[in-house]
């Protein structure tokens, strides 16, 4: 919510008074930081899907999209904090979040005492062992955006991974939108459906997580030194594809311009519908493109600065 307003302000803008913002966001974020479980809690108590499990702890995915702010905060700022806090999120979230396959489970809860795991789960998707595709497409930007401030190569490495992962799915449309979880279509877990099939007979795709992982991986194809080309032919493929009439409807949605994506199905909500970070990332997607080189090489020098 900050760094995609105030940030790019502050990027494009220059508006220097907008570091007090991100400066201070980052240090409301940091207090929902514990050295203990070495992460930042997403979510307080709250009972799983089932209503039946605790989250005591719980920390989703989606938190590696809130670390480019605590890495901005410590540049404007000069406090390491925000900076080491990121790096210890992204590490833990590299040992618990991630699959021997580069898949990740969408919450991981914590002892807060101990700092042990209690339990790993999927809220928004198929079933707590399947790929919700939204939450992988958060996780390989995160990545990108940890490689981008620290040049640490196990960032990079880990961000290819997952990319590699989602290119090479086996669930991945031909059209390269993936359905909402990369699971879904598979018959072998249907007796752990978290809905009734009869409302979606029909596997809905989630133009969000497509948007997103097309932005990701045009920025991935400017640091990767082996797989830039596959990378960039990838992302060039999703944005023509949200880019279509299937997916491109402005006189339908008269507010937003993609549709058909999913916020949380096993919830029934926000089912088949636009959502704005969509729409966020699609724009950014297009200006990656268009510019590919010079947008990619300006935004990693202006936040080298």
């Amino acid at each position: 919510m900050i760094n995609c307003s105030y940030g790019n302000g502050l990027r494009l803008a220059h508006k220097e008074e907008y570091k007090k913002v991100i400066i201070q966001t980052a240090e409301s974020l940091s207090k929902r930081y514990n050295p203990v479980t070495g992460s930042i809690e997403s979510w307080n108590y709250r009972k799983a899907w089932n209503d039946t499990t605790e989250w005591f702890f719980p920390v989703i995915i989606d938190n590696m999209m809130n670390l480019e702010l605590l890495f901005e905060a410590t540049r404007f700022s000069g406090n390491k904090k925000y900076e080491d806090i990121a790096i210890q999120h992204a590490m833990t979230t590299m040992k618990n979040h991630y699959r021997s396959d580069y898949s990740s489970y969408h919450v991981v809860d914590y002892d807060t005492l101990t700092g042990k795991v209690l339990d790993k789960a999927t809220c928004q998707g198929f079933t707590d062992e399947s790929s919700w595709s939204r939450g992988q497409s958060w996780g390989l930007y995160g990545f990108v955006v940890c490689y981008r401030y620290t040049q640490d190569p196990q960032y990079l490495a880990f961000a290819e991974n997952i990319a590699n992962f989602l290119l090479s799915n086996h669930n991945l449309p031909e059209d390269m939108i993936p359905y909402w979880d990369y699971n879904a279509p598979d018959p072998g877990l249907v007796a752990e459906w978290k809905y009734d099939p009869s409302k979606y007979p029909e596997i809905l795709r989630d133009a969000s997580a497509a948007a997103i992982m097309s932005s990701a991986l045009f920025e991935l194809a400017a640091f990767s030194q082996t797989n830039g080309t596959l990378y960039r032919e990838a992302a060039s493929k999703i944005l023509s594809s949200l880019e279509s009439p299937e997916y491109f409807n402005s006189s339908k949605n008269k507010y937003f311009i993609l549709d058909h994506c999913v916020g949380s199905l096993p919830h029934g909500a926000e089912i088949d519908k636009p959502l704005v970070y969509a729409d966020y990332y699609f724009l950014e997607a297009a200006l990656r493109q268009k510019g590919h080189n010079r947008f990619i090489e300006n935004e990693y020098k202006f936040n080298k600065l």
